[in-house]
């Protein structure tokens, strides 16, 4: 499909769910859009975070939904004003796809899959007028302030009356977010915060090789942990073969980070008999052992068997196995030292990008007039569960009805 002619459109730069969101914003308005990827399709990620089940927001209430962006709560509350986790679900209804909510509170579509939500949507967007153009990069500005773009007839240069960048962040980097932009951003004095994993595992200084050799990869369920300061969270992480990962880890990945950035290192509390007390547990394990080795008075009498005894056995002192009331203490508060997180390109979020200072109410970059940014980009963080998308969808929307506004001022 041709490419508009220069003045007519507002460009949207990548195809993910905000920037897919904020075109949709524009068309619904009657505002031509022109959306660029570079990738060969759009939704990449996207499709992606939905194998196994396509966990698109989550039902809880909305002051505790909001609590989960941390210091930036205010500020993403400003964009879920508009486009909440119910206002997400009934615009998913309107796509003709059903959703439900888990056990957990999570929603995900009815069928548990992101390919029919994209496709109903891409072909709602067709029909609104939006023109996808793939395998189109964005290079940042020519001097006369044109966009540049790679095309696969090459390089050209576009004048939209606005810009929408929704690039995304370094997380995922083969499906299209390598955080390019930020150079090019920085080029036009655009203040940034260095990209870091967000939602990622952490290593720790060295697993024994008995441990990687034989429960890599075994989740460690139930159990909770802590840091220094901040309630245990209960849920369940997997030991891999550098440290840890996994849902219970993710929701503490923002705090474990930040302590590693001021002390070198950040050590967790681990429970590993969350469902029981401290007092029944030691009764249970000063039960006469007889015979009976550690481990099987262990699996009879406290439930705690394979990755997690090895757990046990891989960071509790040895004196604790000779003292039945020690051992309880270290099931129930073992301490847990990871030195770094994974790299960046690991992680399913990212943080860090264009701070929100540098945006005006609109979403619009106040270094540069008419460039607007949505989603991942921005500098903001939320744990798995639905949070990330929801926010994702908001801030697309929140920046479509910016650049409506900027026009209707021009």
């Amino acid at each position: 499909m041709p490419l508009s002619s220069a003045t007519a459109t507002v460009a949207v730069i990548g195809g993910g769910p905000a920037g897919l969101m904020a075109a949709e914003t524009l068309a619904a308005a009657g505002i031509p859009v022109d959306l660029f990827d570079a990738m060969p399709s759009v939704g990449r990620k996207f499709l992606l975070a939905g194998v196994g089940g396509m966990n698109i927001t989550h039902a809880e209430g909305q002051t505790a939904f909001r609590q989960r962006y941390r210091e930036r709560e205010t500020g993403v509350g400003q964009w879920l004003d508009s486009f909440d986790s119910d206002a997400l679900r009934a615009w998913i209804h309107g796509l003709g796809i059903d959703t439900f909510v888990g056990t957990s509170g999570r929603v995900f579509p009815t069928d548990m899959k992101a390919a029919p939500l994209l496709r109903a949507w891409l072909h709602r967007l067709r029909d609104q007028g939006v023109r996808i153009h793939t395998r189109n990069r964005w290079l940042g500005w020519d001097a006369d302030g044109s966009l540049r773009l790679v095309t696969p007839e090459g390089e050209r240069a576009i004048q939209p009356r606005a810009c929408v960048l929704a690039l995304g962040g370094g997380s995922w980097p083969r499906l299209g977010s390598d955080g390019a932009w930020q150079a090019l951003l920085a080029e036009r004095g655009v203040e940034l915060r260095a990209l870091e994993p967000a939602n990622c595992g952490f290593e720790v200084a060295g697993w024994s090789d008995f441990l990687k050799e034989r429960h890599a990869g075994a989740p460690i369920k139930p159990a909770s942990l802590a840091l220094p300061g901040l309630p245990p969270r209960q849920g369940e992480f997997v030991l891999t073969e550098t440290g840890i990962e996994g849902s219970l880890v993710y929701a503490l990945s923002a705090e474990i980070r930040g302590a590693i950035a001021r002390d070198g290192q950040a050590t967790l509390t681990m429970d590993l008999a969350p469902q029981r007390d401290l007092a029944d547990l030691g009764r249970a394990l000063a039960r006469p052992r007889g015979s009976q080795s550690v481990a099987s008075h262990l699996r009879r009498h406290a439930g705690i068997e394979g990755a997690r005894a090895a757990l046990l056995r891989e960071l509790a002192p040895a004196e604790a196995f000779q003292d039945m009331a020690r051992l309880a203490q270290a099931c129930k508060a073992l301490p847990l030292t990871v030195v770094r997180p994974r790299p960046l390109a690991e992680a399913i979020s990212s943080a860090g990008g264009v701070p929100l200072e540098a945006l005006d109410e609109g979403l619009m970059l106040k270094q540069l007039p008419g460039v607007f940014c949505a989603g991942e980009m921005l500098d903001w963080e939320a744990p798995t569960g639905g949070y990330l998308l929801t926010a994702c969808f908001a801030s697309g929307r929140a920046a479509g009805q910016g650049v409506l506004r900027w026009l209707e001022q021009r």
